[in-house]
């Protein structure tokens, strides 16, 4: 459970990142660098989302 926590504090953390590299887009001419930071950012998240998905799933499975 506490491998959970950590995993859910490193979400907040990479939607923080992500909110700031957003923040720094501007509104035409999208610098391809800051570009690719958000791409890497938002994998990063989608992948990590998916890994405490799946623990919760083996949590509540393995309580049955």
């Amino acid at each position: 459970m506490n491998h959970l926590l950590e995993l859910e504090q490193q979400l907040q953390e990479l939607d923080a990142a992500i909110t700031e590299t957003r923040k720094r887009l501007p509104a035409h001419s999208v610098k391809p660098p800051v570009m690719m930071d958000l791409l890497d950012l938002e994998d990063q998240y989608d992948a990590l989302k998916k890994k405490i998905c799946e623990l919760k799933q083996k949590s509540i499975h393995d309580k049955t």
